[in-house]
């Protein structure tokens, strides 16, 4: 049976390659001080970002547009269950 990756049976190719005998420590990070980490970073969040599918204008007015509807009405959901707690609390004790 064959999957996605390759076969069940038998391992990846990449996994029969033969493993150097010097591996390096620390991979990239290795050599780099800190300011080359944090150039490293930036680089690879610039790179991430690039990636990102940003929404249409006509998108992001729908979705800000249900947002502010649905805090609208939880605001008003939570308003009149707070007022009814405060009637109860009323009637009980008051």
């Amino acid at each position: 049976m064959t999957d996605a990756v390759g076969s069940i049976d038998m391992p990846d190719a990449e996994d029969e390659a033969p493993q150097s005998k010097k591996s390096r420590k620390g991979g990239k990070r290795g050599k780099k001080g800190p300011l080359g980490r944090l150039a490293l970073f930036y680089r690879q969040v610039i790179a991430e970002l690039r990636k990102v599918v940003w929404p249409t204008r006509n998108q992001l007015t729908t979705y800000t547009t249900v947002v502010i509807v649905f805090v609208v009405v939880m605001i008003g959901l939570v308003t009149v269950i707070d007022y009814g707690f405060q009637e109860a609390v009323k009637y009980v004790f008051g």
